[in-house]
C-alpha cells in the first residue's frame, strides 16, 4: 500500500547536524496515529555532496532505511552534482506517496506539521495543493519572524513566492504539469507553484507555523544574495508563467531580492473615464494654496503616457464658484464633461452619476485632494483590470508628508487602511508594500474598475453617503467572484488630513454590519493569528516565541 505522504529533499552539503534535525523532524510526524496510519516515507537524494561529514550521516541514515510503524527512508546517491531541479526530479520519480511534501537538506518540520495538512485534506478531499505559516530558525537555534501568509493571493504569487514553506501537493498533479524545470535551479519551487496554480488554484492555507526555515550561511533564509542565480530565474519563472496564461507583461527584478514587477501590457487604447466628485474646495498644500481638482486633473493630464485616451468626468455641485469649473476647461478642454449635482451630498449619488456619464470601457474613481505621483499609474491599473476576474485596481496613496494612507483595505476585525501611517518607501512586512496583491478591498478616493463590473455590482449603495461605501462596493465585488488588486506602482498623494476624524453615522455601521454579517470582519488575506482591529500585521501574543534577543556567533547578545 502506497503511503500518504512522500517527504522529498534533495541533500548537498548542509551541516551535518542540520540534516540529522531534518531527518528527526519528518521521524517525529510518526507519534501522531493518524499520520502513521496513513504512512510517511521520506526520500533523500544525494546530489554529489563533497563533505566527508555529510556522506557519513547519509550512510548511517541508509543503515537506519527500515520500517517504523509505517514510514520507510529511502537514500538515493547521484553519482555527480546535477543542481536541486535533478535531484528534486529524481526525489519526485522514486516518491510513491499520494502527496509530495517539499522539504529543504536543512529545514525542521514541527511536530504536528502533517497531522494538520492531513487534516486540512481531509476536511477538503479535492484539494491538491496544500501551504502552511512558517518561520525562521536562526544560527543560535531561536525560533523567530513567523511569516503569517494570506488566504491564495495568485497575483502575489506572481511577484514572489509568498508560499514558500511548507508545500504538500498531490503527487500525480506534480508529475502531470512536469515536475521541476530544468534550468530554474534557485526558483524552482517558485515556479512549480505558478504552474500547479495554473491547473489546482485557489490552493488551500493551513494557518499554522508548520516548518521552521532554517537561517544558514549559505540559505536564502538568510540572505537572498547568496544565490544572486535565482533573481533571474524568477523573472524567467513568472515571465513564461504569464506568457502560459496569455498575459503579455515587462517582467524584471526589482530592489527587493525574490521581488518581481510584471508591467502588464494594454491591449489596445482604451478610454478611462475619471471620475472626480467635488464642490470646487481649496486648501494649502506645502504651504501653496490650490483648488484641489485643478490639480487632481492637471497632474493626469501632464502624465506622458499615451496608452489610454482618458477623459474626465467632474461631478460638480451647484452653486460652486465659477473659477472652478473654467479652470477645469482650460486644463482638460475637450476631454471635460461636467455634470451638475444639485442634491444634497451624497458620496455615492454623486460617484454614480459620474459612471452613467463616462463613456470610457474603464472608470477611475478619483477623490479631488489627490495630486499623480507616478507616471504611468492609470495604464499600470488598466493592465491590471484587464484581466477578467478582477473587479477592482486599487493604488497606492501617501498623505501629504509622504507617510501611506493606502495600502488596500483590511477587515481583519476592522474596516481601516494596510499599514496606515507608515513611511511611504517601507517595504512593509514580507515586502507587502512592494508586492501587487489581493487585498480585501480598496478605497475609492483612487481606485479603477471596468465600467461593466460597475453597473454589475449594482454600482455604489447611496445608502452609505459618507462612510464605506467603498467597502460596500468591494464585498460587492468580491461577492461577485471577482478579484480586488492594489498595486504599489500607481500612486497619488492624497490630501487627507490624518488628524481629521471623519464623523461616522453609526446607522451606516449598523448597516454595513447588517448587510455582510460575521463575513464583513473575517479577511482572507490577513491571517488569524494577526491581531484583530490592527493594520500593521501585529501578530497575537505568545505566537512566534521570538525572543527579545539574538546570541551572536562571537558569544555577544544583540536585542532587536
Amino acid at each position: 500500500m502506497s503511503p500518504r505522504f512522500s517527504v522529498i529533499t534533495a541533500v548537498f552539503d548542509p551541516e551535518p547536524d542540520h540534516l540529522r534535525e531534518c531527518v528527526a523532524s519528518v521521524d517525529a510526524q510518526l507519534r501522531r496515529a493518524d499520520v502513521a496510519a496513513g504512512g510517511v516515507e521520506h526520500v533523500l537524494v544525494d546530489d554529489g555532496s563533497r563533505r566527508a561529514d555529510v556522506r557519513a550521516v547519509l550512510d548511517d541514515l541508509e543503515r537506519s532505511s527500515r520500517r517504523r510503524g509505517g514510514a520507510v527512508r529511502r537514500v538515493i546517491r547521484r553519482q555527480r552534482n546535477g543542481g536541486i531541479v535533478a535531484a528534486s526530479n529524481d526525489a519526485l520519480a522514486a516518491a510513491s506517496g499520494e502527496f509530495v511534501v517539499l522539504l529543504d537538506h536543512d529545514d525542521v518540520l514541527h511536530a504536528d506539521a502533517l497531522a494538520s495538512v492531513a487534516a486540512a485534506l481531509d476536511a477538503d478531499p479535492g484539494c491538491d495543493v496544500a501551504y502552511s505559516d512558517h518561520d525562521l530558525l536562526r544560527p543560535d537555534g531561536r525560533r523567530a519572524f513567523p511569516l503569517y501568509k494570506p488566504d491564495f493571493s495568485l497575483e502575489r504569487l506572481r511577484c514572489h513566492n509568498y508560499i514558500t514553506h511548507l508545500v504538500v501537493a498531490r503527487r500525480s498533479l506534480v508529475e502531470d504539469v512536469g515536475g521541476f524545470t530544468p534550468g530554474m535551479d534557485g526558483a524552482q519551487d517558485h515556479d512549480l507553484m505558478l504552474r500547479l496554480a495554473e491547473v489546482a488554484a485557489p490552493f488551500h492555507h493551513v494557518p499554522e507555523v508548520l516548518l521552521h526555515w532554517r537561517q544558514a550561511p549559505t540559505s536564502s533564509a538568510l540572505d537572498s544574495a547568496n544565490k544572486p542565480a535565482a533573481i533571474d530565474a524568477e523573472v524567467r519563472a513568472v515571465g513564461a508563467h504569464l506568457a502560459r496564461c496569455g498575459i503579455e507583461a515587462d517582467v524584471r527584478a526589482t530592489e527587493l531580492p525574490g521581488i518581481v514587477r510584471s508591467e502588464h501590457a494594454v491591449v489596445g487604447r482604451p478610454t478611462v473615464s475619471v471620475v472626480i466628485p467635488t464642490r470646487g474646495s481649496r486648501g494649502r498644500v506645502w504651504g501653496a494654496e490650490r483648488i484641489f481638482v485643478h490639480e487632481a486633473v492637471a497632474s493626469i493630464v501632464a502624465d506622458p503616457d499615451d496608452r489610454v485616451e482618458v477623459e474626465f468626468v467632474v461631478v460638480l455641485d451647484s452653486g460652486t464658484e465659477p473659477v472652478v469649473e473654467r479652470g477645469l476647461r482650460t486644463i482638460a478642454g475637450d476631454a471635460l464633461h461636467v455634470v451638475d449635482h444639485d442634491r444634497p451630498f451624497n458620496f455615492a449619488e454623486k460617484i454614480n452619476r459620474g459612471v452613467e456619464a463616462a463613456s470610457g470601457e474603464f472608470v477611475l474613481l478619483l477623490n479631488d485632494d489627490t495630486e499623480l505621483i507616478d507616471a504611468g499609474s492609470v495604464s499600470e491599473m488598466v493592465g491590471l483590470a484587464q484581466q477578467r476576474d478582477v473587479g477592482v485596481v486599487g493604488a497606492r496613496l501617501l498623505f501629504e508628508d509622504g507617510t501611506l494612507q493606502h495600502g488596500g483595505h483590511t477587515y481583519h476585525g476592522t474596516l481601516t487602511h494596510v499599514m496606515l501611517g507608515w513611511d511611504g518607501a517601507h517595504p512593509g512586512p514580507y515586502g507587502l508594500l512592494r508586492v501587487v496583491r489581493e487585498c480585501a478591498g480598496a478605497t475609492a478616493a483612487a481606485c479603477l474598475m471596468r465600467t461593466e463590473v460597475f453597473h454589475e455590482v449594482g454600482a455604489m449603495s447611496t445608502e452609505f453617503a459618507r462612510n464605506y461605501n467603498d467597502v460596500d462596493l468591494s464585498m460587492a465585488v468580491r461577492a461577485a467572484g471577482y478579484r480586488i488588486l492594489w498595486t504599489p506602482w500607481a500612486s497619488w498623494y492624497h490630501f487627507e488630513s490624518r488628524s481629521f476624524t471623519h464623523p461616522i453615522d453609526p446607522a451606516e455601521t449598523a448597516l454595513i454590519e447588517q448587510r455582510w454579517g460575521p463575513e464583513l470582519y473575517v479577511d482572507p488575506y490577513a491571517n488569524p493569528n494577526l491581531t484583530p482591529g490592527r493594520n500593521d500585521w501585529l501578530e497575537l501574543p505568545l505566537r512566534s516565541g521570538a525572543p527579545a534577543y539574538e546570541n551572536l556567533p562571537d558569544g555577544r547578545r544583540s536585542w532587536g
